[in-house]
């Protein structure tokens, strides 16, 4: 039986995932390394050393621990001052029937700052459980933030679905041995071909996901 909702944040419940590339674009640029949009939607879920790791290695650069710290603070700084985040039409709506039903959580690849500063604002007190990507060592695309998030619901790998828009979130919850959905924000679908079902868009999404409400509580229920 369902119990349980597991959403990636960035480009499923938020369009922000633009104002993230440019942040990290203008930090690479600060630190001589160049990239493209394109690149940054590649590695989207990856936790922030691990994006680091392959931007620098993708310019021919190494980058030592010491410096992760200082360059993730000046993204934060430089996504804080410039980002436009809006949720995805009808994702509210849809998360407050979802949340009167199963219990709701968010795994992401970005910072804790960042994140709970962005679901306080879009989404207060909607999500039990959130994990972040400095919560664990190894993130997206490592089953780690997945089962951490699985654990922390005390649910069973078979009573969860995973929501994701990005290639490493999909391969994260299918290493955890989790059934995804998946829904081509920023990438071309076949790039999520490794979910167990690939949907057009955000407005298939919100049906899909409310066709999980049971037929004795849909009546009156479903928008």
């Amino acid at each position: 039986m369902l119990k349980s909702l597991i959403f990636d944040m960035d480009g499923v419940l938020l369009d922000s995932m633009q104002s993230h590339a440019d942040a990290w674009i203008q930090v690479s640029r600060e630190w001589g390394v160049h990239v493209s949009r394109d690149d940054i939607y590649e590695i989207e879920g990856a936790n922030h050393v691990l994006g680091l790791q392959w931007l620098f290695q993708k310019a021919g650069r190494d980058l030592a621990p010491e410096h992760y710290g200082p360059i993730l603070a000046r993204k934060v700084e430089i996504f804080s001052s410039m980002a436009q985040v809006r949720p995805f039409e009808g994702i509210h709506g849809c998360l407050e029937k979802l949340g009167k039903l199963f219990d709701l959580a968010v795994v992401t690849g970005s910072e804790r700052v960042t994140v709970m500063r962005l679901l306080d604002e879009f989404f207060p007190g909607t999500f039990d459980v959130v994990v972040c990507g400095d919560d664990v060592q190894r993130g997206k695309p490592f089953p780690d933030p997945y089962l951490k998030a699985v654990e922390m619901l005390s649910v069973l790998k078979e009573e969860c679905i995973v929501i994701e828009n990005a290639p490493m979130g999909v391969e994260a919850a299918k290493s955890a041995g989790l059934f995804c959905v998946g829904v081509p924000t920023y990438v071309a679908a076949d790039k999520l071909s490794k979910a167990d079902i690939v949907l057009d868009n955000h407005s298939s999404l919100s049906d899909y996901l409310l066709r999980m409400v049971p037929d004795h509580l849909s009546e009156g229920f479903k928008a």
